[in-house]
């Protein structure tokens, strides 16, 4: 039925002769680029800006906004533009050979590609859920203990930045999914309304505002919720203080080419808002029509179109993670894109024990790029959906817990280059320089890149400090070269279990086993050490 009316649209302009496609429709210039590089605002906003300024990125053509009036003429034309970039300076439009042969010819048009890869077109192939990691196990909402999400957080080694007062405050994520049904109602998300953190949204398949309908896939919801979800005394994701926009690219209904634009279109609305990250679970490799499917010779990181767009998202100095996908025990085991460009970074999935997921997709990318670029946990992964603490799998979840992460180094190092941030994350992940087809180089450590920054950088002061004994029986001592001010012991699941005041040693005798952390207040810094307790 979609198609019968798409060619009714079309009979204004011609009778189609022969079977459309999905083209991209590349503009010549923006004629009016001056007027935006006179006032950025009209188009970006100023936090936005302030992005590229502390990471040293000028302004270029891309920023400028798509020339309208070229819109116009392929409308003019009998074409129904519904989706276009700016960063690629173009629009997509359905075409028959003759229509694109009549688009080259126009003096606005550089060139004319079309989506479909596969020249042979193929037949239709079985494909995979990959929605399936989520949506069997959202139909049985567990309710954990106490920090249910404290080991997939450990994993990490994420503790340490929390403890320090990272949890993601003032950096703000895009997170572009399938939809966020219950994200306003349910209560594991109203902290993030309470605290004015949801800034806004926007779906792009539909072209409206209803991204919280419960209509929607829940993947996004679940996706939401590992980073920002907050259930007292039972769950905290891992960045609960990050600011969201909640972007949807992705019908769950269909798998079609047009999703890459609305996805490119999602990133492009999250530059505008200046957010510091974007975050998605999605990843494209064959489609309903198989003439658009991909084969995985072009699995490298510039043929498709969400590939280019993720790569100029990165330029414009955005964070990207992406998941790397579910297909690892499938006939086609490789990843997706857009997680096969090498600017972005590939998220694979491991266990409980650190070992790769099966269903974990294998790299690298066609190029020969190691992908995945890191793993965080993806294998029964805590996470919240509407009221209530649920447990997942799939790359799909893996990849905000590592996005959590990185808006906590964010947090931490703002005017950190990102590039130098991507590859501080891959030398202190578990298994650098060696690395894995499905594990990349190993899982995260966000600690250690902490410690190695605070180590190696002018934030360190001269004053030098020292616990011990290590692991400990009864009393901890800290030597420090300053008065310390305070001491405050928090557990493995960052309880406050005790403090103590004016004083260089503090008592551990009657604690449990475990691991624990040790916040040291001197008059000129805050310390942060683990410390076993024997």
């Amino acid at each position: 039925m979609k198609k019968i009316l798409f060619f009714c649209l079309l009979t204004g302009y011609s009778i189609a002769f022969g079977q459309t496609e999905l083209v991209f429709v590349y503009f010549t210039d923006k004629p009016n680029k001056a007027a935006f590089y006179a006032n950025p605002l009209s188009e970006l906003s100023q936090k936005s800006l302030d992005r590229r300024t502390t990471l040293g990125i000028p302004l270029n053509d891309q920023d400028a906004p798509i020339e309208q009036s070229y819109i116009q003429n392929l409308q003019n034309l009998g074409f129904t533009v519904t989706d276009y970039s700016k960063w690629l300076n173009g629009a997509a439009v359905n075409a028959t050979p003759a229509q694109i042969i009549t688009l080259q010819a126009q003096p606005y048009v550089q060139s004319v590609e079309s989506f479909a890869k596969n020249s042979s077109g193929g037949t239709k192939t079985m494909q995979h859920n990959k929605w399936e990691g989520t949506a069997d196990t959202q139909k049985i909402l567990t309710t954990f203990d106490y920090g249910s999400g404290a080991a997939q957080i450990d994993q990490i080694n994420l503790r340490q930045l929390h403890l320090a007062g990272y949890t993601g405050t003032g950096t703000t994520i895009a997170v572009i999914d399938t939809g966020f049904p219950t994200v306003n109602t349910g209560s594991a998300f109203s902290r993030l309304w309470t605290n004015n953190l949801i800034k806004g949204g926007y779906d792009f398949v539909s072209k409206g505002t209803d991204i919280y309908n419960t209509s929607l896939n829940a993947h996004g919801t679940v996706v939401l919720g590992a980073i920002g979800g907050y259930i007292q005394d039972s769950f905290v994701g891992s960045a609960p203080d990050a600011s969201f926009y909640l972007y949807r690219s992705e019908n769950t209904a269909v798998e079609i080419p047009e999703e890459e634009l609305y996805w490119i279109e999602a990133a492009e609305e999250a530059d505008r808002k200046g957010v510091d990250m974007i975050t998605t679970s999605l990843g494209y490799t064959t489609f309903d029509d198989p003439k658009y499917n991909y084969t995985y010779a072009q699995m490298n990181g510039t043929t498709s179109f969400i590939a280019r767009g993720a790569e100029i998202a990165v330029n414009k100095g955005i964070f990207v993670l992406v998941a790397a996908g579910n297909s690892g025990q499938q006939t086609w085991h490789y990843l997706g894109t857009p997680a096969d460009n090498v600017k972005v970074f590939t998220i694979g999935s491991v266990d409980s024990a650190g070992s790769a997921s099966g269903f974990s997709s294998y790299g690298p990318n066609s190029a020969g790029a190691v992908k995945p670029d890191g793993s965080a946990r993806g294998t029964a992964t805590s996470t919240v959906n509407n009221n209530s603490v649920t447990t997942v799998n799939g790359t799909s979840i893996a990849t905000p817990i590592a996005a959590g992460g990185v808006a906590c180094l964010i947090q931490a190092f703002p005017t950190m280059n990102r590039d130098l941030m991507r590859n501080k994350l891959r030398q202190t992940a578990s298994l650098f320089p060696s690395y894995t087809t499905q594990m990349g180089y190993g899982i995260l450590n966000f600690g250690s890149l902490y410690t190695s920054v605070l180590n190696t950088s002018e934030l360190v002061k001269k004053n030098k400090i020292a616990i011990f004994p290590n692991p400990v029986k009864s009393i901890l001592n800290i030597a420090s070269e300053s008065d310390v001010l305070s001491l405050e012991i928090y557990d493995n699941l960052g309880r406050l279990i005790r403090k103590a005041t004016d004083q260089k040693s503090i008592t551990a005798e009657d604690f449990p086993k475990g691991t624990y952390y040790l916040k040291i207040q001197t008059k000129d810094k805050v310390y942060y050490e683990k410390f076993i307790k024997e």
